[in-house]
């Protein structure tokens, strides 16, 4: 017999004799992504003040909605979702890249430190054609500005 994959031992991966289409394979898109978020008020004068990203509707105190691009970016309290304990001061939960024009790198970092808001990695130019910059939001979350150049 030949030796089993490694991926055999994964309890997700289920090889079949013919390949059949996941039903997931019809996704066409991320429609939104939820950010779940320990402080909704500095949470929300970040991504309206300094971002400068349209509110779209406050479905409770716990949801609000943003426009970015043709996508939704929702911050909401992890109460309304789940039970579990928030994630450790300090710990990003996700990272959210947002692609600019190449020359709005450069912009966003001065837009931010007019602001006061800590800049982890300058406009940097990359060998795989981006340009980033790195920063976090008032949870923690780690942010990307980039552009492809």
């Amino acid at each position: 017999m030949p030796p089993k994959a490694k991926m055999d031992q994964n309890r997700y991966f289920k090889p079949s004799v013919e390949k059949v289409m996941s039903p997931f394979q019809s996704i066409r898109a991320i429609d939104y992504t939820v950010i779940l978020v320990r402080d909704m008020e500095a949470m929300r004068q970040f991504y309206e003040g300094v971002l400068g990203f349209l509110f779209v509707r406050e479905l409770s105190e716990n949801w609000r909605e943003y426009r970015v691009g043709s996508n939704t970016l929702v911050l909401a309290r992890p109460r309304r979702l789940a039970d579990e304990p928030a994630t450790p001061k300090g710990s990003a939960s996700i990272q959210l890249a947002f692609r600019v024009p190449p020359s709005d790198v450069d912009r966003c970092a001065e837009w931010l430190a007019l602001r006061s808001i800590a800049i982890i990695s300058p406009p940097t130019n990359h060998s795989f054609g981006h340009r980033t910059l790195f920063f976090r939001d008032p949870d923690g979350n780690l942010i990307e500005i980039y552009a492809e150049i």
